[in-house]
């Protein structure tokens, strides 16, 4: 590729207003790619532009840097990706969306019935205590936050 039609990190971070930093960990990861100077300087072509702005919009909506990843590496490394490239990538996200927020809908509809009760012992407190489990071990408050701590590292999986 010729040199002119490369730019520096410096340049794709002004491009697209993503930190060098974030760049070069996209690269660690394998989300773009750059070739390197005789200085070992980092020269990248110009579709990494289109490339990181797929990456943010995905991120914007939640998706996974993996699950980037994987739809990044179905593409030639040195081209752009397209309109059909993103609608490609987009139905394949969008399942994913719609689950994640029907979970986080009855999430939110199960903290709304709880707001106020503080017990945990209801039968129906289906968030922190689907089957009453806590009525005769809840002795301090140490027990519920292991549990609300247990439910909020499940809510993003």
């Amino acid at each position: 590729m010729i040199a002119s039609k490369l730019l520096s990190i410096g340049e794709i971070s002004q491009r697209t207003g993503v930190a060098t930093s974030a760049l070069r960990f996209y690269e660690s990861i394998g989300l773009i790619n750059s070739q390197r100077t005789t200085g070992n300087q980092r020269r990248f072509p110009r579709a990494i532009i289109r490339r990181v702005a797929v990456i943010k919009a995905a991120q914007r909506a939640g998706i996974p840097l993996d699950e980037i990843g994987r739809a990044m590496s179905t593409l030639p490394a040195d081209r752009a990706p397209t309109r059909d490239d993103w609608e490609r990538f987009s139905r394949s996200w969008k399942q994913d969306l719609e689950r994640r927020i029907g979970q986080l809908t009855r999430i939110k509809d199960d903290l709304e019935s709880c707001i106020g009760c503080g017990c945990l012992s209801i039968e129906n407190c289906a968030l922190f205590n689907p089957d009453d489990e806590l009525a005769e071990t809840l002795a301090s408050t140490s027990k519920l936050e292991d549990l609300v701590d247990g439910v909020a590292g499940t809510i993003f999986v």
